[in-house]
């Protein structure tokens, strides 16, 4: 018997996702959580064979709590089930550890037999996601510039963003200008849009 804990943030599709795994024989739902936070103690307590989690989840990001379950409960095999593929998602996942990641919209028969697969200790990742992160080129900004605009992104100014990372004022408008550059954006807001389509941010 597959031991699963789900985290899932849409009540209606968490409650939808374990009446369809309790159909399948061979597979519990031990824990149904809708909180990223939640995820390792849970996981702590009742020692699933696999976890399923979305990537976009309140308190905990899915693949920061999967690089997490592989410290905490090494044991515990995650599965990324999310509707963000995008090739950079695809490419943390896999530095997080993950063995399978598959897209929302994938075939139920699909997802039993990757749980399956998951649990022996197999990687299954979908096909299409994993061409695609073959023929995707490696964003340009460095880890820096990526941490200044990630900052942008949440509202913060210049002058917190260097009270925050201890930088100058000019450094952080150097790093946003060469940003837009490198990316090829019309301005900040552009460059916020550009990197969030392509699953840097």
């Amino acid at each position: 018997m597959v031991r699963v804990l789900i985290a899932e943030d849409m009540h209606m599709l968490r409650k939808a996702l374990v009446s369809l795994l309790e159909l399948e024989s061979g597979i519990e739902v031990v824990a149904e959580l809708g909180d990223g936070a939640q995820i390792v103690p849970r996981a702590q307590e009742i020692r699933p064979d696999v976890a399923i989690l979305d990537i976009d989840l309140p308190g905990m990001d899915g693949l920061t709590a999967a690089a997490a379950l592989k410290t905490a409960v090494p044991e515990c095999r995650t599965l990324i089930l999310t509707s963000l593929g995008r090739p950079e998602n695809l490419r943390r996942a896999l530095a997080a550890h993950v063995y399978g990641f598959l897209l929302k919209d994938s075939d139920p028969e699909q997802l039993m037999k990757a749980i399956h697969a998951v649990a022996e200790g197999k990687r299954v990742i979908d096909p299409e996601l994993a061409l695609a992160a073959l023929d995707a080129q490696p964003h340009p900004l460095t880890a820096r510039e990526l941490q200044v605009l990630r900052l942008t992104a949440e509202g913060e100014g210049a002058r917190q963003i260097a009270k925050l990372l201890t930088l100058s004022n000019g450094t952080v408008r150097n790093y946003l200008s060469t940003m837009v550059t490198k990316l090829g954006a019309r301005n900040r807001v552009d460059a916020i849009r550009i990197a969030r389509e392509a699953g840097w941010l």
